[in-house]
Formats: structure tokens, sequence, C-alpha cells
């Protein structure tokens, strides 16, 4: 049979960093085998649907390059694919279970539900539901629930649990999980508003849509004796189980929004690039080899074994997701870098540039940042002049003769040709070899004035992809301007 996985995200929020890793497996184990990838939208609780979730959930696939082979807005052989429009065919197994006695009919109120717990907190019994001493089709006689049923009482689908004996399955990555029924609630199947639960609607949904593996977080695995449970009253041969490990924050507290950025979203807005965020998350429980890090989707897909994945949780650290984004700024396509910056440049004011000069900048710039925008804002200079200058750093470097060797740099600027790092770096070495300085001494008031800043590229670098007018201008209106201006306010010791 062919292999066929489900990644089935409720619409509660946007897409978070475990439930693209979830989605990424799915997927990894169905391009190993070639089989099929299917997004299945579970949003039986109506309650906590957010709107504009599902799209925010296939349009975070898409970005990421996890093409879904069946599910909403595409369809398939097995749809509709969000389960809200799945209603019927619930009610009818459901309705199928209660024919078999594998379920029941119960009928308390909230406020008896509540007394029941209760009486058990008090007893010290874990809080399950108490079959008979409630009011249900095992402690009403026949007539009385058909009775109850048919003047439109509130009443609930529960599955019968068997009472005495043990479920098993085996976990491809955990090994063999035993439960015993004991330890198993009599879980509500369908609510008394006709929604089904996620139980019923998630075996339903993954037999028919004959869903080989389920491939989904350690937090499922107390759901997954129910299940079991349920496959077996409908007759129906289970997939196989594998459940991943949770993730934590380094400091071993759960993920969570609370503890910062947790949406794909985030993420993406902060200019982490897809195909790093993939390859971070695909090695969170995960890595096919010890001797690298970085992977093209292609090869996680080649080298992918669900029983390779670890048991332990795995740590989400976000520095190491820098350091990921920072080596695939060092490797992509100037071109699509030069595209990307576009928008960022745009959305904080600064002016249109040329796709070239924006991919000299990048090649300038990126060795030293670690996410795109981080061109934008540590090399602001780079689209405006500064706005903004260390002064400290200038009277470190201060000397009473600078005023006039910068009025000779410009000079030095004008017949400069070509504009080359190499050539304007061999010039200047010339010019204060002339002085008796070291380079040193009009470097760094040179990095000031055309910069702002203290640190960067390579001056003379940088002085390259700026050009000879734009730094020209910016000398003279240092000394023209600045310079005057803050010698008179601050005036050197």
């Amino acid at each position: 049979m062919s292999v066929r996985v489900r990644f089935a995200p409720s619409p509660t929020g946007f897409l978070h960093i475990g439930g693209l890793r979830t989605a990424l497996y799915n997927f990894l184990f169905a391009r190993h085998h070639g089989g099929s990838f299917i997004l299945r939208i579970e949003d039986t609780d109506q309650e906590r649907t957010v709107p504009g979730a599902v799209d925010n959930i296939i349009e975070t696939l898409r970005w990421v390059g996890l093409e879904f082979d069946e599910g909403p807005h595409i369809g398939g052989p097995y749809g509709p694919y969000i389960q809200s429009q799945r209603l019927e065919l619930y009610r009818q197994q459901a309705q199928l279970l209660l024919e078999r006695g594998a379920a029941y009919h119960a009928f308390d109120t909230p406020e008896e539900l509540e007394r029941m717990r209760e009486r058990q907190r008090r007893a010290g019994i874990a809080p399950k539901y108490d079959r008979f001493s409630m009011r249900n089709s095992f402690t009403l006689p026949a007539e009385e629930v058909q009775r109850l049923l048919a003047e439109g009482m509130p009443a609930v689908i529960r599955l019968a649990v068997p009472l005495d004996r043990e479920v098993r399955f085996t976990d491809i990555i955990r090994g063999e999980i035993t439960v015993h029924s004991r330890d198993i609630d009599d879980q509500v199947l369908l609510k008394s508003d006709g929604f089904p639960t996620y139980h019923l609607a998630n075996v339903v949904d993954d037999h028919f849509m004959h869903i080989t593996h389920v491939i989904r977080g350690e937090e499922w695995i107390p759901s997954t004796p129910k299940h079991i449970l349920l496959y077996e009253a409908f007759g129906w041969e289970p997939p196989q189980f594998a459940h991943l490990p949770l993730l934590l924050n380094p400091d071993r507290t759960k993920l969570s929004k609370r503890h910062g950025d947790v949406a794909v979203e985030d993420f993406r807005r902060q200019g982490y690039f897809p195909e790093a965020l993939l390859n971070f998350v695909a090695l969170l429980g995960w890595n096919p080899t010890a001797d690298r890090e970085l992977f093209t989707l292609e090869e996680l897909i080649a080298h992918f074994e669900l029983s390779k994945v670890n048991r332990a949780a795995a740590i989400v650290d976000r520095r190491k997701l820098d350091w990921m984004n920072a080596q695939y700024l060092r490797q992509l396509p100037l071109e699509r870098l030069a595209r990307d910056l576009e928008p960022i440049l745009r959305q904080m004011g600064y002016p249109e540039y040329p796709p070239e000069y924006l991919m000299r900048v990048i090649a300038l710039l990126r060795e030293r940042v670690d996410r795109l925008p981080e061109i934008a804002t540590f090399g602001d200079y780079m689209f405006v002049p500064p706005r903004q200058y260390d002064w400290d750093y200038f009277r470190a470097h201060w000397r009473p003769e600078l005023p006039q060797w910068l009025e000779e740099a410009v000079e030095l600027l004008q017949t400069t040709e070509p504009f080359h790092a190499a050539v304007l770096q061999e010039r200047f070495r010339q010019f204060v070899a002339e002085r008796g300085q070291p380079l040193r001494a009009i470097v760094h008031p040179l990095r000031l004035i055309l910069t702002g800043k203290s640190v960067g590229a390579g001056i003379f670098e940088t002085m390259e992809v700026l050009g000879k007018r734009e730094c020209i201008q910016r000398l003279r209106h240092f000394l023209q301007e600045l310079l005057p201006a803050h010698l008179e306010q601050s005036p050197p010791a």
C-alpha cells in the first residue's frame, strides 16, 4: 500500500514551530517513500477557531515549500478536507458504534459532571467519567433513554471503554506502549450539538482517507489507546503511529508564546529564510549525520527515517537558528537576496535602488549579519547618509591636523581612478606615509564620516560600493556643517 500521511492542524491560531515540525516530518516521510502528503483542517472546536487561521496555515506551508497533494482549495479523492464539512459522516459512524454497543448516550448536565469530579477529588481518585453512577444508557432503562432522546434532551455519545483489558500499540519511535483500560476515560465522541470530538473525527477521517501512518506530537500519546479502541470497535485496521518528542526552551520549560516567538509568521516577519527555518526545524529531534547541519529539502527527503527520531525532548535554541540563517545568507544567490531586500527597504522608507546596487551592498555586509533585514539596519548608511555619529569614537582619533587631512582626502578621492577598494587603499596608504602616520590615522575618521559608526565592513570596500560621488558629498557635508558645529559645542581637549 502506498504511504499516505496527513498534517491535521486545528485553526486556533497561526501555525507555530511545533506544528511546522509535524508538517515537515510528515512531508519528508511521504516524499521519501513516494507517497502522498495530505492537509486536513480539524475545526470541530468551533469556539476556538480563529478567522484567517486556515489561510495562514496554507500560506505558511507554501512559503516553506511543503506542497500538499490533497487538501483544502485543491481537493482530492477523499474530500472534503475540512472537518466541519464532514459532520454527517461522523454522525453516521457514531450511530454505528451505538448499534454495536461500543458507545452509549449520556444525559449528564455540566453541574452533574462537576459534582462527580468533586466526589472523585475528595476520594483521591483521578477524574474520570463514572458510567455506573451517572445518567446514561447503562443506568437508565432503554425506554427512558428513548423517551429522553425523543423529547430532545441534550445528550452526548460516549465511547464504552472495555472494563478490564490492556490496550497495546507499537510506536515507530518509542516501541511498544501498553495502557490498561481502567486508565482510559469513556471519551465523548459526539457532542450534544452534533459536532464530533477530536477523537471520533480523527479516527474516522484517517480511515476514510486511507492514512497509513499517523505522525504527531508526543502530547497525543494518551489519546492513542482511545483511538485503538475506536479502530477495534469499527473493525478497521489502525495506521502505524509515531509520536514526536516535545519541544522545549533552552531552560527546559515547555515551548510557548509566553517565552517568546513560536509562530512561523513571527520568524518570517523577522527575516528568517524559509530554507533556514525548515533546516532548523528538521533537526529538532533528528539529524541524519553527525558531521554536518546544513541540508537542502531534497537532502532531508533522501535521508529521513522515522525510526531515527529521538525520544528525548528537543531544545529550541534561537542562537542556533540565527547561526543557521546566517549560513544561508552567505550562500543564497545575490539576485534572490536583492529581491527579498527590496520590500524591506520600502517598508523602512528608504529610496529605491537598482538591484545591482543592492547585490553589491549585500555582498559587502552579509558576512556581518544573521538576517537580511539587518542589512538595512546595521548597514543603513549604505542607503541614506548617517543621521547620527559616534562622536566618542571620533574624539578618540582626533588630531589637530585632521580637518586639513580630510580636505586633502576629498581631492584624493576626486582623482582616484578606477574607484576600487584596492586602489583606494593604496592611495591612502601613500597619503598617510607621506605624513609619517599609520593607515589607521585616516581609516578611523573616514569610517565615522562615511558610515557614522565605529565598526563595519572594510572601509575601502564600503567606499567602492558607495561610489565616488556619494563619498565626496558625505565628506564635504561633514567638513562644512557637522564638524564645525561639533567643535563649537565640544572643543577637543
